[in-house]
């Protein structure tokens, strides 16, 4: 069995729904992180990580939407909405900053021009846990997730103009 990522609100290659852009910056989202799940995670796994990056931001570096650190190895999915401030995350789970400067999902919100694709991967790790705090920032988690991946799975969107 290969490891892989669904969602009951987002699709492999389609446009990201409203409910999962930003409220603000001109937009008027519902900004809810989708819901996630995984199956046939690599031998070995021992915690996961999920992530949302948008590589096409206009930075040089991208923009990373959420980053989730911490997951335990028996968790399997994360509900709708589990991004948010009162959202249902596993025990032990740590939301790390984002590019937006703090903690939890920040939907997509593009400047006008092409269209961005927005990347929610969720890394299966052969450590419990990483040694975070909620204001690591995503370079770091991601130099820590790149040092402890077992494998990995994906689902790209894009949102902003066609």
């Amino acid at each position: 069995m290969s490891f892989s990522l669904t969602s009951k609100d987002i699709r492999d290659g389609h446009r990201l729904p409203e409910a999962q852009v930003l409220n603000g910056m001109g937009y008027s989202g519902g900004n809810t992180s989708p819901h996630l799940a995984w199956s046939g995670a690599p031998a070995g796994t021992r915690s996961f990580v999920v992530t949302c990056y948008d590589p096409d931001a206009p930075t040089g570096s991208g923009w990373w939407h959420w980053v989730v650190a911490n997951i335990p190895a028996e968790t399997r999915e994360l509900p709708t909405g589990a991004g948010g401030t009162n959202g249902a995350l596993p025990s032990g789970a740590l939301q790390t900053r984002t590019d937006f400067g703090s903690e939890g999902y920040g939907g997509a919100a593009p400047p006008p021009g092409p269209a961005h694709r927005y990347i929610f991967t969720v890394h299966a790790l052969k450590v419990d846990t990483l040694e975070l705090d909620a204001n690591a920032s995503p370079a770091l988690v991601g130099f820590m997730v790149h040092m402890n991946t077992l494998g990995k799975a994906e689902i790209v969107t894009v949102y902003g103009a066609s």
